[in-house]
């Protein structure tokens, strides 16, 4: 385990359209993404707004009340190493957030991208991970420099924007970093093409197999799944991002043979950087003939992340793709039974799985299976629903094989 070696601040907002029990998890879910990235929270700030302040993201009082916590806590010699905003911060909201709170401060997207930095292992993951980074940082470069103000004159002495022989040394060094990262990630992206071209060749080389993709929310247990299936050993760890590189393995159920490729797990307010970065390996999901949407059907919040996943592959155009649904973590189900004389509207928490599974889910017939990939519960029935739809793709696509492939 990693040990936890910054202690951190979480912030979010409550809006009309996000209300607070949608913040808690929205929170809940930061928390685990710092515990990922090796930080422990001890705190937890929210204000309600209509909407993010496009100067300073929270109101001044809110920035003030947890700048005299992080005060308290130095005074008890108790260091406060970062703050964690639940959004992507603008260069303008982070210069100002800085000058208050006068700590590291992070917002949701870099601290996914220091995650991917740090679960990146192959040197596609890392080129990747790179260029994101790059992507995130370039219109952000104007903050690192604030130190290095313009001098001789601002614009009140005719020293403004595209005054020769007026511009400070900030203003020189930012264009030459502009430059260098530019310069970066153009050598980056023909990197990325190439291992592209690489990839699309090894696709076309696989032979006639159906292609099955695992997609599905970050930590649902699509790795597990995928050692299940096809009896590998895929790294599979219950942290956020686990796995970065798709992994394609060869999986004969009975005598149908198919490739099954275990992706990316998608989250929230993913970034549209890391999207584009990350391109040949979403290429899988995209090139597949049937999707498994693996979700966690124990977390609370488990309707939300299905919508975020089809939102995800919507914007990939895989939307329209065969799929089916797996309930996955049956055994980590749990429900309190409301009391008798409790009139307050029943909630997720108050339903059995034996009553949702009787919900909307019951309309999905044989697009959705309940299984266990820990406890294999289900797993025979997975099998057996898998084979009949591998084997309705193979002979659509290849129908002179028909004879090879008997109907279970």
């Amino acid at each position: 385990m990693e040990e936890l070696t910054e202690r951190a601040i979480l912030v979010g907002i409550i809006t009309p359209d996000q209300d607070e029990r949608h913040t808690r998890e929205y929170l809940d879910e930061l928390e685990f993404l710092a515990e990922t990235a090796g930080a422990q929270t001890i705190k937890r700030f929210t204000q309600r707004l209509n909407g993010p302040s496009s100067v300073s993201y929270l109101g001044k009082g809110k920035l003030d009340e947890i700048r005299a916590f992080i005060q308290r806590e130095e005074d008890a010699e108790r260091e406060v190493d970062l703050v964690i905003f639940d959004d992507e911060l603008s260069a303008k909201q982070l210069r100002n957030i800085e000058q208050v709170l006068k700590v590291k401060i992070l917002d949701r997207t870099s601290l996914i991208l220091d995650i991917f930095a740090m679960r990146a292992q192959t040197a596609n993951a890392k080129t990747q991970v790179e260029l994101a980074q790059y992507r995130y940082m370039l219109p952000r470069l104007q903050r690192m420099w604030t130190h290095l103000e313009r001098q001789g004159g601002g614009s009140g002495s005719g020293g403004g924007k595209g005054s020769v022989g007026l511009r400070g040394p900030g203003e020189t060094q930012l264009e030459m970093d502009r430059r260098i990262i530019l310069n970066r990630m153009s050598l980056l992206k023909q990197r990325l093409a190439e291992i592209d071209r690489q990839k699309t060749t090894q696709r076309s080389n696989r032979g006639r197999m159906i292609r099955v993709a695992l997609v599905g929310y970050t930590n649902v247990g699509k790795s597990t799944l995928m050692n299940l299936i096809s009896k590998s050993e895929v790294f599979a760890e219950n942290k956020l991002f686990a796995t970065l590189d798709t992994t394609v393995r060869k999986v004969i159920i009975d005598n149908l043979p198919f490739l099954l490729s275990d992706t990316v797990g998608f989250i929230r307010k993913l970034p549209t950087d890391l999207v584009d970065s990350f391109k040949s390996t979403l290429d899988e999901v995209r090139e597949a003939d049937f999707l498994l949407h693996v979700v966690d059907i124990s977390h609370p919040d488990f309707e939300d992340q299905i919508r975020v996943v089809e939102k995800t592959l919507a914007d990939l155009g895989c939307d329209q793709k065969p799929s089916m649904i797996l309930f996955n973590k049956v055994d980590a189900y749990s429900w309190t039974p409301k009391d008798e004389d409790d009139l307050t509207p029943a909630t997720r928490e108050n339903v059995s799985l034996d009553d949702l599974i009787h919900t909307w889910m019951s309309k999905l017939g044989e697009d959705c299976l309940f299984i266990s990939a820990r406890e294999k519960t289900g797993f025979d029935t997975l099998k057996k629903t898998l084979y009949n739809r591998v084997r309705q793709l193979h002979v659509q696509k290849y129908p002179y094989n028909d004879f090879l492939y008997p109907i279970e």
